[in-house]
């Protein structure tokens, strides 16, 4: 694991945007393709910002497969629709090889299902998980990352590679990848920007909670983990620690 902290959120995004085109350029010359899963967020948000103007015209676009890590229950135009932030902020501006969204407005059940066929076409069987070259994520103030929230269903499944997740303290039903499935990745990247994330922060990288209560700590791929953090976000860290 690695952990890189950057003055400001913007330079966190732009360092991150550049580490996704490096790996987009490697993934493409290796394997003839870059498969990829975004995350919703301020942060991420910016990232793809970033990429938009920076790397719009790069050629591994045309061999890019993009997903989503989670998904609220609302249509694709909704103001709360992570696909919609991503299309504003990046996929517009890009022509990728193809964009699988997580169906929001259907039954969160049939959506998750849809989901994980969706993934099995592209990957087939690969080891009985899809292997991601790159996942982005974030971090909730409560531990949550993608829509994996504290003490909810989708923490103990391990044969799935998309669920519906009910989140009852906010009253919805959310889509979310599920831990196995993104710990499958090649390479797993926290955006993680500002104080009020410090705690967290502190909590999963360096805390003895239960991974049941702070889910991020269930996040351990086999691939690379990198935490990109901003000055902020890492203000509760011991760096001896670190170190």
């Amino acid at each position: 694991m690695s952990i890189e902290v950057y003055e400001s959120p913007q330079e966190l995004a732009e360092a991150a945007a550049r580490d996704f085109a490096a790996r987009a350029e490697e993934a493409v010359g290796r394997r003839s393709r870059f498969v990829v899963a975004l995350a919703g967020g301020s942060t991420p948000e910016a990232t793809y910002e970033a990429l938009a103007r920076e790397y719009a015209g790069s050629s591994f676009w045309s061999s890019t497969h993009v997903f989503f890590g989670d998904e609220r229950p609302v249509p694709p135009d909704h103001e709360d629709s992570n696909y919609r932030m991503a299309e504003t902020a990046l996929l517009r501006h890009v022509s990728p090889a193809s964009v699988h969204r997580m169906r929001g407005e259907l039954p969160p059940a049939q959506a998750a299902r849809e989901y994980e066929q969706d993934l099995r076409g592209l990957f087939g069987d690969e080891g009985g998980l899809p292997v991601f070259d790159l996942v982005h994520l974030g971090l909730g103030d409560d531990g949550h990352t993608a829509s994996l929230f504290p003490g909810t269903a989708a923490l103990d499944t391990g044969d799935r590679w998309a669920v519906e997740n009910p989140v009852e303290k906010l009253g919805v039903t959310r889509l979310t990848l599920t831990a196995p499935a993104i710990n499958a990745a090649r390479a797993v990247h926290f955006l993680v920007a500002g104080e009020g994330k410090a705690d967290a922060v502190k909590e999963v990288l360096q805390g003895d909670a239960d991974p049941r209560e702070y889910p991020a700590k269930l996040i351990r791929p086999a691939g690379e983990l990198a935490w990109l953090l901003d000055r902020a976000a890492d203000g509760r860290l011991d760096h001896q620690e670190k170190n």
